[in-house]
């Protein structure tokens, strides 16, 4: 078994939640303890299900879960945008990283 710091996913994962962090830093005070914790609880919840992917026999579920929890950040950065937010530059980044071909959704396939 790999050890998971040298998967390419993982590191991919591992700055695009670094990226959310530190743009939720910035979230206003409504926002940063509801939208923003959201945020990072997916966001901590797929680096999770990547590390389990990983370490387990049956790594499709993992991938799914992360899947899914990538979507659903997706959709919360999408209305942390409309509510202002998220700078556009910043928004456009972090889309960037789960899309470029080395990010986040590019690689989930190897894994199934």
């Amino acid at each position: 078994m790999t050890t998971y710091l040298h998967i390419p996913v993982y590191k991919a994962t591992y700055d695009l939640v670094l990226e959310m962090f530190k743009a939720i830093k910035d979230f206003n005070r409504e926002y940063k303890y509801t939208l923003g914790e959201n945020i990072k609880k997916e966001a901590i919840g797929m680096v999770t299900d990547i590390y389990r992917a990983n370490s387990s026999f049956s790594k499709k579920p993992h991938i799914e879960k992360a899947r899914e929890k990538i979507e659903t950040v997706r959709i919360f950065f999408r209305l942390a945008r409309d509510l202002r937010q998220v700078g556009l530059k910043r928004f456009v980044d972090i889309n960037e990283k789960i899309e470029n071909e080395n990010g986040v959704n590019s690689i989930f396939p190897i894994f199934l």
